[in-house]
């Protein structure tokens, strides 16, 4: 239901209120039919086609198969490359904490209180920022750009097409759900136990997720109560309490910066308590340890291959987190929340392959691409318009020189919704006004 409960009532009593008030409005780019030919072709949904051509046409996977003939306006060789579904990052920052990265420039963590579900990261998004062409060259196609975690309530995010735009809007993946940034552990605490308000503890941190979440339990009751044709006048909105309902509602993805196994089982436990589901977890450093009960709950688990141990609840992380989460049957992801890691994360992804190999965990190649693309695609609840390279749905893709899990891979060419974006070969690429090209001319 794209349509929030507020927004039918308001419309009834003669206030309108639209859905979204910052609808996308991203334009696929034109482009001619294109047969790449040749590839071997990791399709994101379990299988390698070996020597096979690929079909695009209306922006869209149409056909993968052997030696296809048809017509088409651009025909590329690919034998001896290797073609992926455009890679997909979960968590990121760019655009909130561009570059330059200056006091001015830093709009990821409205810090002022507790709960700021009411902000939007998009809000705070820069399209020009410079490293959006750089994760492109990585091969990424899609992101979701979040605020960050000093709040038990961080606000919402946004996933966007990673493509060249004046506003944010054109940059929006339409029809993506909104997701809610939530924060565990250390941070909350530390932010505003350093002020002497709470939460300061673990503790006071859940108490202050569900005093939330009662008010929204609250707010979305009086809504429901409410009678139009009555004279008692509208409730009053409150738009940090509109995302806690859209939660609650399922229409709003919970996306949940939690670093210790404890700690995401007792969120799970108030999830359950208020009738929410969490969709991933971030970060997830223990994952591992508790990776059968998010397996048995649906819930996805964002983590990093080898980045852990910076503070002491990051302390207890293993190489093979991936790969034990990937064994038990739950839904394992690679993200970055790095403005440089965002640039590698195949190389991310077959790191943490290779733990889970000397591990003893046989993780095929065709299983793995899924951490960056079609798991990354469910994450986000656009798993089916994205994420794997199947007829109907969009050709987000990219084409590698070597295999994709080799150090030695570089993106040759990145199409999105069918169009050539970036190509390494020719040099074609975004260019922002930090980074503008010019031609000059020297006289004899």
């Amino acid at each position: 239901m794209k349509v929030i409960l507020f927004s039918m009532l308001l419309v009834i009593s003669g206030l309108v209120v639209a859905a979204d008030p910052f609808e996308s409005t991203y334009q696929p780019r034109d482009h001619e039919t294109t047969l790449i030919k040749g590839a071997s072709i990791f399709d994101g949904a379990g299988r390698l086609w070996v020597d096979s051509d690929l079909l695009i046409q209306g922006g869209k996977v149409r056909e993968i198969g052997k030696k296809l003939d048809q017509k088409a306006g651009l025909i590329l060789d690919a034998s001896d490359k290797w073609i992926t579904p455009g890679i997909i990052d979960v968590h990121s920052h760019l655009g909130v904490y561009p570059s330059p990265a200056i006091s001015s420039t830093s709009d990821g963590n409205e810090s002022t209180s507790p709960n700021t579900a009411n902000v939007w990261a998009e809000h705070s998004v820069w399209p020009q920022d410079p490293q959006f062409s750089l994760a492109l060259a990585g091969g990424v196609t899609t992101m979701q750009i979040l605020p960050g975690s000093a709040n038990l309530f961080g606000g919402r995010g946004v996933t966007i097409k990673n493509v060249p735009s004046r506003t944010v809007q054109g940059m929006k993946f339409p029809s993506a759900p909104h997701g809610l940034k939530m924060a565990c552990g250390e941070n909350p605490k530390r932010v505003y136990g350093s002020r002497k308000s709470a939460p300061s503890t673990r503790m006071g941190n859940v108490a202050g997720y569900r005093a939330e979440w009662l008010k929204a339990v609250e707010y979305r009751d009086r809504w429901r109560n409410y009678d139009p044709e009555g004279e008692k006048p509208a409730p009053s909105r409150d738009l940090r309490m509109e995302t806690l309902v859209g939660v609650l509602d399922g229409e709003i993805i919970v996306h949940n910066h939690c670093y210790r196994a404890d700690e995401m089982a007792t969120l799970i436990e108030v999830s359950k308590e208020f009738g929410y589901k969490i969709g991933t977890f971030h970060h997830a450093v223990e994952s591992y340890k508790i990776a059968d009960l998010l397996a048995q709950e649906e819930i996805c688990s964002a983590m990093w291959a080898d980045w852990w141990g910076f503070k002491l609840e990051a302390f207890d992380g293993i190489l093979q987190n991936i790969a034990l989460v990937e064994n038990a049957g739950a839904c394992a992801i690679v993200h970055s929340d790095s403005a440089r890691d965002i640039q590698r994360l195949n190389q991310e992804a077959s790191k943490a392959r290779s733990a889970g190999i000397r591990m003893g965990i046989d993780i095929s190649k065709e299983d793995a691409i899924g951490w960056i693309t079609l798991n990354a695609a469910k994450s986000l609840g656009i798993e089916k318009l994205t994420g794997s390279l199947e007829p109907g749905k969009a050709a987000d893709l990219v084409i590698w020189s070597h295999d994709p899990f080799s150090v030695y891979s570089q993106a040759e060419k990145v199409f999105i919704d069918g169009y050539l974006y970036f190509d390494l070969i020719t040099g074609k690429k975004p260019v922002t006004d930090f980074a503008l090209e010019q031609l000059v001319e020297v006289g004899p």
